[in-house]
């Protein structure tokens, strides 16, 4: 049976493979393993309409335990994590599929920091929701409560206001709220910092979350930072955990290139713990080499923000982040938040007086091509003679400038292929020819 938990929580399409049924055994599973009766949890979710049906189902998992829920509504990933470590809860259950489309949901678990759980309590947490009906429920007097705690959403804006405020800009940005969770936040922080601040996709209406927008898709942002005449544009993800930077001529600044750009500044001002950036083995080459060259070091852990958190702890880094938009920056919070990850940006932008373009030009980048290919026996392709001989040609083809990363998804039944190297017709070449093979090899 596969793992029910993938790299961000479990995830499905809502109501089809994801059923609440399973969101009340992970309440129930939640209750026994992290809080124990007389305890609490709180629980938020994005915008999609399933989000009240799994919130529903979990708090009453949770309660027939005899724990209370605390439910804070429509908040952010980090703003859930936040309110977690402060608020002195055993858990917190985010119910998103961050930037996936509004069909598919998602339940991810905190512990009582706000952090990721540990691949270990997952493992219990999943043999526990197989068990979920055996758990010892509460007798009537002792039920846990449903608590409508959406105040707590200032613990949030206390902290991320703090960080705004001392930040002094007079810049005109954009910011694309993907209609997800961040159309509650982001306007208001961004705007503290006294920029000129115009949202757009932030009109949820519980189908049109990542739909066009947001960071998968910021062409819709470029295309109105250019209309508007900003100076910058910011796309968030449907949980507002990642952003993906636009410059004032339109051209996309991606995760990596942002955290060139902040690593930078920091080891300019020797502010960056141990020289340290902790990426992925998907971040580009080119910051890497832009990183050393500076001074600094590379550290690279499997795709996932929570390795990229358990890497920046290991090693001392305050400093982490994914090509994707994910960037943790442990001054502020354990968890990637886009609303951060702007403000750092805006702040860079401010002291230094140059443009998001001209910053981005520190970290030029290796041509990179990824493909993402439905595979129905995406954890085969390890085992198939024919597409691993495929793939050493490739990568004798790149020669020692050049790789290719091919790995199964972690949150999407497919598989994901990565080439880079110097000649990028090569690489899209090689890519494109890797992507097809795959697709016949593994469906």
């Amino acid at each position: 049976m596969p793992r029910l938990f993938g790299t961000d929580g479990i995830r499905g399409i809502a109501n089809v493979d994801l059923k609440p049924t399973l969101a009340y055994s992970l309440g129930r599973a939640t209750a026994h393993r992290l809080a124990g009766r007389g305890g609490c949890i709180v629980v938020g979710q994005d915008t999609r309409r399933s989000g009240d049906m799994f919130v529903a189902a979990i708090v009453a998992g949770a309660t027939s335990l005899g724990v209370d829920v605390h439910n804070v509504g429509v908040v952010p990933t980090p703003a859930l994590a936040h309110i977690t470590g402060a608020g002195h809860f055993a858990a917190g259950i985010m119910v998103s599929a961050s930037h996936n489309p509004a069909r598919d949901n998602g339940l991810k678990v905190l512990d009582e920091h706000g952090l990721k759980l540990d691949e270990s309590v997952e493992d219990e947490l999943e043999q526990l929701i197989w068990q979920a009906e055996e758990l010892p429920s509460a007798p009537a007097d002792a039920l846990g409560r449903a608590v409508d705690a959406r105040h707590l959403i200032e613990l949030y804006f206390d902290h991320r206001l703090a960080l705004a405020r001392n930040i002094k800009s007079s810049l005109h940005l954009v910011v694309d709220c993907a209609n997800g969770s961040g159309c509650m936040a982001a306007g208001r922080i961004l705007s503290a910092t006294g920029a000129q601040v115009d949202v757009i996709f932030n009109d949820p209406d519980g189908s049109n979350i990542n739909a066009g927008c947001g960071a998968t898709a910021p062409m819709a942002l470029a295309a109105e930072v250019v209309k508007r005449g900003a100076d910058v544009g910011f796309a968030l993800d449907g949980d507002a955990d990642r952003l993906i930077a636009v410059d004032a001529a339109g051209c996309v600044v991606d995760g990596d290139a942002v955290l060139g750009i902040l690593a930078l500044d920091r080891l300019g001002r020797a502010k960056l713990p141990n020289g340290a950036l902790v990426v992925s083995v998907l971040s580009n080459g080119g910051l890497q080499k832009t990183v050393e060259a500076a001074g600094g070091q590379i550290i690279r852990t499997p795709v996932g923000d929570k390795n990229i958190l358990e890497g920046m702890l290991v090693n001392g880094a305050g400093l982490g982040g994914e090509k994707s938009g994910h960037v943790i920056i442990l001054e502020h919070t354990s968890s990637g938040d886009g609303i951060v990850t702007a403000l750092e940006l805006l702040s860079v932008m401010t002291t230094t007086g140059r443009s998001l373009a001209d910053l981005a030009t520190q970290v030029p980048m290796l041509p990179q091509q990824q493909r993402t290919i439905p595979a129905r026996h995406k954890d085969q392709w390890e085992g198939d003679p024919v597409l691993n001989r495929a793939i050493a040609r490739a990568e004798s083809r790149l020669g020692s400038s050049g790789r290719v990363l091919v790995r199964p998804s972690g949150t999407e039944t497919a598989i994901r292929v990565m080439v880079e190297g110097s000649d990028e017709a090569l690489v899209v070449e090689l890519a494109d020819e890797l992507a097809v093979l795959a697709e016949e090899r593994l469906n």
